[in-house]
């Protein structure tokens, strides 16, 4: 797709964040999902002519991390942790469940376009598990019928809001802005750190 010119001016204000313009190359990448809703070869033809980069650099980033999307993905991208802690405490469940009630596999995208699953290795919030992430958000404590809940809600447009995090779930477009370093201002809402991370540094410092 051709980009517009404003969208062109927010490209070359990322770069001027870095000293070296090839250090942009991820938040690059970010920003072009959020207006495409994922990596295409238009944008990695643009970022690679920015950064004085070959196109073949720049799709070694883009194929190396997960959190980059080669085909469109829902609306609403569902991360499921199926690791080790999750899994035991019900993560396997919650996968094989959820996709049989949406009626798709691993990285596929409902009929209409709203929600798409992926199996993920770790979420990193263990302390929490079984955790499930939508485009990216923290949802802690998930069973099978909240994450259930939670896909027919964001179906529906009305998604619960994150466990932590901000009040309102954004979209993946939206949260992929984000992670571009682009402000939402939201970066100081809901929950940060709840009682469970914070559990070891309270007992650190003589707490009960």
């Amino acid at each position: 797709m051709a980009y517009t010119s404003d969208q062109i001016s927010v490209m070359d204000s990322i770069i001027a964040r870095y000293p070296r313009k090839r250090s942009a190359i991820m938040p690059l990448l970010h920003y072009t999902q959020s207006i495409d809703g994922y990596i295409t070869n238009d944008a990695i033809e643009l970022i690679g002519k920015k950064l004085d980069l070959a196109t073949a650099e720049v799709n070694a980033v883009s194929s190396f991390y997960t959190q980059y999307k080669t085909k469109p993905v829902g609306e609403y991208h569902v991360g499921i942790c199926t690791n080790t802690l999750c899994a035991v405490m019900g993560g396997d469940l919650i996968f094989d469940s959820v996709k049989e009630h949406l009626g798709i596999e691993n990285d596929g995208v409902t009929s209409d376009g709203k929600v798409s699953v992926e199996h993920i290795e770790c979420n990193a919030a263990c302390d929490y598990a079984p955790v499930v992430m939508v485009n990216w958000e923290f949802y802690d404590n998930q069973t099978v019928q909240s994450v259930k809940d939670l896909v027919d809600s964001a179906r529906a447009g009305n998604p619960p809001a994150p466990t932590r995090g901000p009040k309102t779930l954004r979209t993946w477009k939206q949260n992929s802005a984000v992670l571009a370093g682009i402000s939402d201002g939201l970066a100081n809402e809901g929950v940060q750190a709840g009682d469970a991370t914070l559990l070891g540094l309270k007992k650190a410092k003589g707490g009960a």
